[in-house]
């Protein structure tokens, strides 16, 4: 189709002005510039059917900034492949008009801050402000705070928990979020489990309100002092579980587990218990039914038979009493998709059923982090 000689002049005209940026109206056929000096528009006046008129002014913006009407497409299947476009291309690609040239674009890991600022004035979307905030040369920039801010707006109207654990993730970033704002969404997140998990992968001993220390707290660190000096991890790691920060996660990941909502909350919080205790499982996930983890727990502990490794040695002798500890510690650093397998080969359960199904293994994980707790 031939666009009409007015477009046509307007279209070239904008982009004989070399904009920052394109975005197309598709529903009110505007199409936008971004320049220096603002915003530019052309208000479309198709002749015929109006999306294949906004193709030819597609093919007519390409022609023009990729000297192809067709080069587009060439352009996504070749960053499809390569995982990332090469960075000299990505100016170009948010001159397009085209939303999947824009995510491209903030995908690249080559992407700059003020190139960030174009892909945003291009399209303002929840998906592109998470890729932007995993961008570490993005979350340091002036870009990062209203990534943030817009994230966190957005947060009511996501649906899917995942994404919301991974958006409250990367807006508690250092720098993104005023201390109020972090407080306002951590009150919010006493009634979302996946707000809880974002707040745990993003800062897992510094999660607002605090708990007291455990009570033995510093008698274990006076203890194991010179375990500490020599390295011992295992030391290490029951020193920060004791801790206020440590209590705060095991508070905070047990409400998670009360109450999950779906099996990807379940297997998030599974993955970051695995995650916090894997110095005492550097293999990783085991893979084994709770009953195997218990059991493994108490024999790396000694609690039915002499204990399993030098480190776990060198603690009892300091400290006889923290072997039930050190079997909880044990047990968590196993958690894994092999606890729901066996009673969730359905991974479309969830709510109340989902919770009953999982009890036999949730309840004994429950046990081991009010052990921890004190």
């Amino acid at each position: 189709m031939e666009l009409s000689s007015e477009d046509n002049l307007r279209l070239n005209v904008l982009l004989a002005n070399r904009p920052q940026a394109i975005r197309i109206d598709e529903s009110r056929l505007i199409v936008y510039g971004l320049s220096p000096r603002g915003e530019a528009k052309v208000v479309l006046n198709p002749s015929g059917a109006a999306q294949t008129y906004l193709r030819a002014v597609k093919e007519l913006i390409s022609g023009h900034i990729l000297g192809s009407p067709g080069g587009y497409p060439v352009y996504l299947r070749r960053w499809t492949r390569m995982g990332q476009m090469r960075d000299q291309s990505l100016e170009q690609l948010l001159m397009l008009g085209e939303s999947e040239a824009v995510v491209a674009a903030v995908g690249s890991p080559g992407l700059t801050p003020e190139l960030a600022r174009r892909a945003w004035w291009a399209m303002e979307d929840a998906e592109n402000a998470r890729r932007m905030l995993a961008n570490p040369t993005i979350a340091a920039s002036d870009m990062g705070p209203r990534l943030a801010d817009y994230l966190v707006e957005y947060l009511p109207f996501e649906t899917e928990h995942e994404k919301m654990m991974e958006s409250v993730r990367l807006v508690l970033q250092p720098g993104l979020l005023s201390d109020e704002a972090i407080l306002d969404l951590w009150r919010k997140a006493a009634r979302k489990q996946a707000y809880l998990v974002g707040f745990l992968r993003a800062r897992p001993d510094d999660l607002p309100d605090q708990p007291e220390p455990r009570a033995d707290a510093e008698a274990i660190v006076e203890a194991l002092a010179e375990e500490l000096r020599a390295g011992n991890a295992m030391a290490g790691l029951l020193v920060r579980v004791t801790s206020a920060g440590g209590q705060g996660f095991l508070k905070t990941l047990s409400a998670v587990l009360a109450k999950p909502p779906n099996q990807d909350i379940v297997s998030a919080g599974f993955d970051l218990l695995r995650g916090y205790f894997s110095v005492l499982r550097p293999e990783g996930d085991p893979n084994v039914t709770i009953d195997a983890l218990l059991a493994d727990g108490q024999a790396f502990a000694g609690l039915d038979g002499p204990p399993s490794t030098p480190e776990v040695i060198c603690i009892l002798e300091r400290l006889p009493d923290a072997a039930p500890d050190l079997a909880a510690m044990r047990v968590l650093s196993g958690t894994g998709y092999g606890l729901i397998r066996p009673l969730l080969p359905d991974p479309t359960t969830l709510g109340s059923l989902m919770r009953r199904k999982l009890t036999p293994v949730t309840d004994p994980l429950q046990a081991q982090i009010a052990q921890l707790l004190g």
